[in-house]
């Protein structure tokens, strides 16, 4: 986790998910490639993500998170919790939000905690219904779930 100041002097929190190494063989032997999941947010109700790839790690992670500052979203909150309770679908993944009383905390796996986390959610419990794991379609569902709040 980073904390870097944006061009409008505002704090960015920047996460890194999911590490992806990638291999092509070629004529000339194996070439490495990597991809790096990375969500970024204000800790308040800007949050987005991307999936940046590069030959090296650090590069993936840098092009990440210049991708995930485009493209921010802005999360509708009651309070500290989401508003209603919603199931953000993508894929193999379906993701249940409900809001939670005061003091519950973060009640999430990693994927969905970092977002929570980034988007200033204090308060919600969440469920990944279905049996699929997959951090970028976690990600993805959950991003769906939180864009249907906008009204």
């Amino acid at each position: 986790m980073a904390v870097q100041k944006d061009d409008n002097a505002q704090a960015l929190i920047e996460k890194v998910l999911f590490i992806n190494r990638t291999t092509k063989v070629t004529k000339g032997g194996k070439n490495l490639g990597f991809s790096a999941l990375v969500v970024v947010g204000d800790g308040e109700n800007k949050v987005g993500y991307a999936l940046g790839k590069a030959n090296e790690v650090a590069e993936a992670i840098r092009k990440g998170i210049k991708k995930a500052r485009k493209k921010l979203i802005e999360v509708k909150k009651d309070g500290t919790t989401i508003p209603h309770q919603v199931i953000g679908e993508f894929g193999a993944v379906d993701i249940m939000l409900k809001p939670a009383s005061r003091g519950t905390g973060v009640i999430a796996a990693s994927t969905v905690r970092a977002i929570c986390e980034c988007a200033g959610i204090k308060d919600i419990l969440t469920k990944n219904l279905k049996k699929s794991t997959n951090p970028v379609n976690v990600v993805k569902a959950t991003f769906n779930g939180l864009e249907s709040f906008k009204g």
